[in-house]
């Protein structure tokens, strides 16, 4: 099995939509004349920009029929995540160099779908000395989905709690996490510092994420 780019002779798929009812989704799209089966391969979005790889996992695709779509009247998977998820439909063709799936640059063939937000609750403690000039704080983060590092960010800020991420100095994080509880290890700061975590994206991650504080 091998990938091949479209072009202006091979047969792509068109007007890939979806549909989720309750734990449901379905998919529908508009198949190519002579085409009898396709490949479909569904991954996690992780809150990233989608990009298509260049030769997608065989474990990861499923062969479905044309037969199959008529008689079921498309496409049906139960979906028990949350987040975002993404669904690409290659179509099969026969080459002589064996079974070839069509890669669709303009990604038409590709879909985003929605199942929820997933939350994200973290917490911050800090303690110090009375007379000491700095303070250790410590960074808790409990989420319901694995998290890439780069969704997240920190801001330091002194003599106030930061209102934005640009209220005040950005730290990235260096390791993504995993789903579940994250106790990351203490940091030190200045006692008039103040810390509180953002997105690095608002608008991007805040469609797939809610960030609660704890």
């Amino acid at each position: 099995m091998h990938v091949i780019d479209a072009d202006s002779t091979t047969p792509v798929i068109r007007e890939l939509t979806y549909k989720i009812d309750e734990d449901r989704c379905t998919l529908r799209w508009l198949w190519p004349d002579g085409v009898q089966a396709v490949y479909i391969q569904r991954a996690q979005a992780d809150g990233q920009q989608l990009q298509e790889q260049e030769a997608p996992s065989p474990s990861s695709l499923k062969l479905y029929t044309k037969n199959e779509y008529k008689a079921n009247n498309g496409y049906h998977e139960r979906v028990d995540q949350i987040g975002r998820l993404s669904y690409t439909v290659y179509v099969s063709i026969t080459t002589d160099e064996g079974t070839a799936l069509v890669r669709q640059p303009d990604g038409s063939n590709r879909i985003l779908i929605s199942t929820g937000k997933a939350r994200i609750y973290y917490s911050i403690r800090q303690s110090s000395g009375w007379f000491k000039r700095y303070k250790t704080v410590q960074i808790q983060v409990t989420t319901e989905v694995p998290l890439a590092k780069d969704v997240l960010c920190y801001v330091k800020k002194q003599g106030g709690s930061p209102v934005n991420k640009e209220d005040g100095t950005v730290y990235p994080f260096v390791e993504s996490f995993v789903a579940g509880k994250t106790v990351l290890p203490m940091i030190e700061v200045g006692k008039d510092d103040y810390i509180r975590l953002f997105f690095t994206d608002g608008r991007q991650y805040g469609q797939v994420y809610e960030l609660i504080p704890e």
